[in-house]
């Protein structure tokens, strides 16, 4: 069967960080949320289920507390969460960080299609989607404003600073997306119990196959 996978991010709620009297950002305290743009994400990856049957998961990189993210996905309707929980991925950079999720998708089964929101809102990089594309030597797609998977390929329109362009890419590819491209549903309450019970696979290091260095 198919299958789509999609990125998410468990990230302080920015609109709640601080500044110090040295202009530091201060961020203990600060309540956790997921990534506003992963949603987007999460939401394109079940209307795919949901049209063309494929299997979905979700996976993240991250503490325990990560887990909060993935049960959202999963209340959202996402079928699978995995959890990359290990001391060695502690203050990733985004190359790090891609080349976890790689391995997660690999554990996972591999998948026809990977989906990340354009940039997280803690750093804005926008670094980790090309940079896992590159890992699993996949065509890779930014800033995409919609999107309509085929049989062998998908195609997408993205959104530049002056124009609109599309273009095809076969499958498997990455695509990061835009808030533009859907409004995320909001899990229902019997989908949020529902979630609270499945499993979400945790795996370490060595499970990955990644030493720590």
């Amino acid at each position: 069967m198919p299958s789509v996978a999609v990125c998410v991010k468990y990230i302080p709620d920015v609109e709640q960080v601080k500044v110090d009297s040295q202009g530091r950002l201060v961020t203990e305290g600060v309540p956790m949320r997921t990534n506003d743009l992963d949603k987007n994400a999460v939401e394109e990856a079940v209307k795919i289920k949901e049209k063309l049957g494929w299997r979905t998961f979700a996976i993240t990189v991250g503490p325990e507390g990560a887990k909060m993210a993935l049960r959202e996905a999963l209340a959202m309707g996402v079928d699978e969460a995995y959890l990359a929980c290990d001391d060695a991925f502690r203050d990733l950079d985004t190359l790090g960080t891609a080349t976890v999720l790689a391995r997660v998708i690999e554990a996972a089964g591999g998948a026809d299609l990977v989906i990340c929101g354009e940039v997280s809102l803690d750093s804005f990089s926008g670094q980790v989607g090309p940079k896992l594309a590159e890992l699993l030597g996949v065509p890779c797609a930014t800033c995409v404003r919609r999107l309509e998977v085929g049989e062998k390929e998908v195609l997408v329109e993205r959104a530049l600073e002056d124009r609109y362009e599309e273009l095809s890419m076969p499958l498997p590819a990455v695509v990061t997306v835009t808030r533009e491209i859907n409004t995320p549903r909001i899990p229902s309450l019997m989908a949020i119990m529902k979630a609270a019970k499945k499993e979400i696979k945790v795996l370490k290091a060595v499970d990955l196959g990644l030493k720590p260095e």
